[in-house]
């Protein structure tokens, strides 16, 4: 197969709450306010994606309480607290802080009273308020966290992105995809990245992106090393786009059974999931770029329940079947109409 084994890149099994508060306040540009514990968050580290409000744990019911998830304190959670007397409420709030809880978020701009946030400080756990809603803020949350635990991985091909398709242009070394993806630019399409590729999975959806290293860059061989943006424009680039459709380059030499009517529709399994996979022969001469572009529409086109091949298909078998039932000759074409011009 044109891009190997596509083995997935270890992923990261922990993150560090530090590492999580700066990237929210520097690259989400979110507002957190620090209530107890920043100097705790260094060896505070999150396990997973899912997150969790406490409600049952302030309750009393505790059996079941998934403690090394972020805890969330929204409305609910700070409403139930304030209907309690003060002794209940420490009753109440030591049912979770007594866990190794990795980070407190009190959000949609709630407050504790200073003696629940002491006990969060007395016992090492970090606490952060917000003013975002509570649903809004756990989304993004969520996202960031599903991010940094994707599956990843990183394959040798180009990412175009073409009348809003994310293709990948995978091939053996030396086959032309950068000038593929070179042409595709110059019609005036997106280039995501050249020779590196990295792949990842959020939502069962694939996602590309050029490395730090290489983004907007790419290689053609005998030329060099070339800036895609500099020479082209910010437009003629993107910074990451869904993966959509495999496009397999070869020669037509190495061909051993080519697909003439597309009604065998072809998928890969990439990190678990299935991109439909077009091979594409090539020989000296040949328009790749075009195709590729007509790729890209047939993808649209199939996204709207057309399907060329299917009704190609159609129309033979009402042919043959009107052919059963007539007798005598037929025509190719029914009717001539004059042509004058």
């Amino acid at each position: 197969m044109p891009l190997g084994e596509i083995n997935p890149i270890p992923r990261t099994d922990k993150i560090a709450v530090a590492k999580l508060i700066a990237n929210f306040r520097e690259e989400l540009k979110v507002t957190i306010n620090t209530c107890c514990g920043e100097n705790a968050c260094s060896d505070r580290y999150v396990t997973e994606a899912e997150l969790h409000r406490p409600g049952l744990a302030l309750a009393g019911y505790i059996d079941l309480f998934t403690n090394q998830r972020i805890q969330i304190i929204g409305n609910t959670e700070t409403q139930y607290l304030n209907h309690l007397s003060v002794d209940d409420q420490k009753k109440a709030f030591h049912n979770v802080v007594k866990f190794e809880v990795p980070v407190v978020f009190l959000t949609d701009g709630n407050d504790l009273p200073e003696y629940l946030i002491e006990m969060a400080s007395n016992n090492n756990i970090p606490m952060f308020k917000t003013g975002i809603e509570t649903t809004r803020f756990m989304f993004l949350l969520r996202d960031y966290l599903e991010d940094q635990f994707a599956t990843q991985s990183l394959v040798h091909a180009s990412m175009v992105d073409v009348y809003g398709i994310g293709i990948l242009i995978a091939g053996e070394s030396g086959i032309g995809k950068s000038e593929v993806a070179l042409d595709l630019v110059e019609r005036g399409h997106r280039l995501v990245a050249d020779d590196a590729v990295m792949l990842t999975k959020k939502n069962n959806v694939l996602m590309a992106s050029a490395t730090d290293m290489n983004r907007h860059f790419m290689e053609i061989r005998g030329l060099g090393i070339i800036d895609i943006m500099s020479m082209f424009g910010i437009r003629a680039v993107r910074y990451q786009k869904r993966l959509e459709v495999l496009v397999e380059l070869f020669l037509w030499d190495d061909a051993d059974d080519i697909e003439r009517t597309g009604l065998d529709k072809e998928t890969m399994d990439i990190l678990g999931v299935d991109i439909p996979h077009v091979h594409l022969p090539i020989t000296p001469g040949k328009n790749i770029t075009v195709i590729a572009e007509v790729i890209a529409m047939n993808h649209l086109l199939s996204h709207y329940g057309y399907d060329a091949a299917k009704v190609f298909q159609e129309k033979i078998q009402n042919r043959i079947a009107q052919k059963i039932r007539q007798s005598g000759p037929n025509r190719a074409v029914n009717y001539f109409e004059s042509d004058y011009e």
